[in-house]
């Protein structure tokens, strides 16, 4: 019997929309009890199916992180994946910066909060429903984070984006903390960053000229490459750093 429990936060972005529209289409058909949790952060999407449970979550406030957890207990008592898609690049007021010049107290705080801090209070309040989830070395519960290639400290060639690039790299390192800790303290749980590729999404959508034919892709492909990729992880690979093929990106 099937009884998988999915949880993706950040599930009105373009990504994590697409993924849990992905989730729900493909376990509609599956024998078993199996569950979509996707949180949002302000208005209750208008996208609806049987076993999908909206719930707000407000990934700077950790209190908000905690309650979410509480509402899906009253639901189930485990989660079997948990995908991470909330990222921020720029804001109305903020944009990355070019130089040095540009960088501003508030919208690095900002940055390092959503990319880096709120990841590990994700972490932190479910990591009760995550040991509760039935796992094993070949077929591990998943913990993923959307991350950047940008974040990779020695892939970096042109500089800029300061609270971007930094914010994310703080991200990578936290992730891989936690795959060393949780390795020894929670077992078969495969803690994993992602990079999706150049997404047509919000976040993108300013600086989208300048990326080559062929290589902006649909948030549907993204996120059924990504979903693919997690669905053949081990144990084994808890700790890496791979982008939407699979293929390993330097730290």
């Amino acid at each position: 019997m099937n009884n998988k429990t999915y949880l993706i936060i950040g599930g009105t972005g373009g990504i994590g929309q697409a993924m849990v529209e992905q989730l729900v289409e493909s376990t509609a058909n599956e024998q078993g009890n199996i569950c979509v949790f996707a949180t949002y952060h302000r208005s209750v999407p208008d996208f609806e199916a049987d076993n999908l449970h909206w719930l707000q979550m407000d990934v700077s406030d950790e209190d908000s992180i905690k309650q979410g957890a509480g509402a899906i207990k009253q639901h189930r008592n485990h989660l079997d994946w948990i995908i991470n898609c909330v990222g921020l690049l720029h804001t109305e007021q903020s944009q990355p910066e070019k130089a040095l010049g540009q960088v501003e107290t508030e919208f690095f705080l900002r940055s390092m909060q959503i990319n880096a801090l709120a990841g590990l209070l994700i972490a932190k309040h479910l990591r009760p429903l995550l040991a509760k989830s039935m796992r094993s070395t070949d077929k591990p519960a998943i913990f993923a984070t959307i991350s950047a290639r940008v974040g990779s400290i020695s892939d970096n060639k042109l500089g800029g984006w300061y609270s971007y690039r930094m914010s994310k790299a703080a991200l990578n390192m936290g992730m891989k903390n936690l795959s060393i800790e949780w390795g020894r303290a929670l077992k078969d749980v495969c803690v994993v960053v992602m990079q999706p590729g150049t997404v047509n999404t919000q976040l993108s959508a300013p600086f989208q000229s300048n990326v080559a034919d062929g290589h902006l892709f649909s948030p549907a492909y993204s996120a059924e490459c990504l979903l693919g990729v997690l669905a053949s992880m081990t144990t084994a690979q808890s700790g890496s750093f791979v982008d939407w093929a699979g293929e390993s990106i330097p730290w």
